[in-house]
């Protein structure tokens, strides 16, 4: 039986907390903790919340719609945070083999979505073959709305100058802000159907939470 996703990213994490320097370890430990107590929880989205029209960019195709997507069927949105990101770079190929094939059976559209600019944001994508969407949310303005974005704190911030490569520069965004880790799956009628945000970037939805959300959506918000 395969491991689950989270069994994947808490071997790396075991294995990561044995070699990575106990500083850098420390930031990163800190970081996450931080992000768990803190988060605004209240400001997710939420099962219920209609979304509202938006268009990202998919480093291949171009413009992505809302409208187009929902033509087609149900629609699942992966927010990761950056094309190097190690845990994103073991949660994308997993749900490239456990997720993406059984969205396809339904009929459901499944899109990575961060807000690194394409060309960067593109490396994920090739590296691993990933046969779903992988697109740029501009400005993390669909991940504002969504409230799920955090900011580096200070430690964080000061680690990745001195290592010379801030967020911003990696990102293309100038910023220090990403999303947290986050499914969510919409229903053709645009109404949120499933929500989950994980501040902890080393969890993961799981890949049956999502199909089973998908395979409970209604006939009649389906068609």
């Amino acid at each position: 039986m395969a491991q689950s996703l989270n069994q994947v990213l808490a071997a790396f994490q075991a294995t990561r907390a044995l070699t990575m320097p106990a500083e850098k370890l420390k930031i990163n430990v800190d970081q996450r903790r931080l992000l768990v107590e803190t988060a605004d929880r209240s400001a997710f989205v939420k099962v219920g919340d209609v979304v509202q029209p938006f268009e990202l960019t998919e480093v291949d195709a171009g413009p992505l719609s809302l409208a187009t997507i929902l033509k087609n069927g149900p629609l699942v949105l992966i927010f990761f945070r950056f094309a190097g990101c190690p845990a994103c770079n073991i949660a994308l190929p997993y749900y490239n083999q456990h997720l993406a094939p059984e969205l396809r059976k339904l009929g459901a559209t499944l899109v990575g979505v961060s807000p690194q600019v394409p060309e960067k944001l593109r490396d994920i994508k090739d590296r691993h073959q990933l046969d779903f969407q992988i697109a740029t949310d501009a400005d993390n303005s669909l991940g504002r709305r969504f409230g799920i974005l955090y900011s580096f704190d200070e430690p964080s911030r000061r680690a990745s100058i001195e290592a010379g490569s801030p967020i911003g520069e990696v990102t293309g965004t100038g910023t220090w802000e990403l999303p947290m880790p986050t499914a969510i799956v919409v229903d053709q009628a645009g109404t949120v159907r499933f929500a989950d945000v994980s501040p902890d970037w080393l969890v993961r939805t799981e890949p049956a939470d999502i199909i089973a959300a998908v395979r409970a959506i209604p006939a009649r918000a389906a068609a």
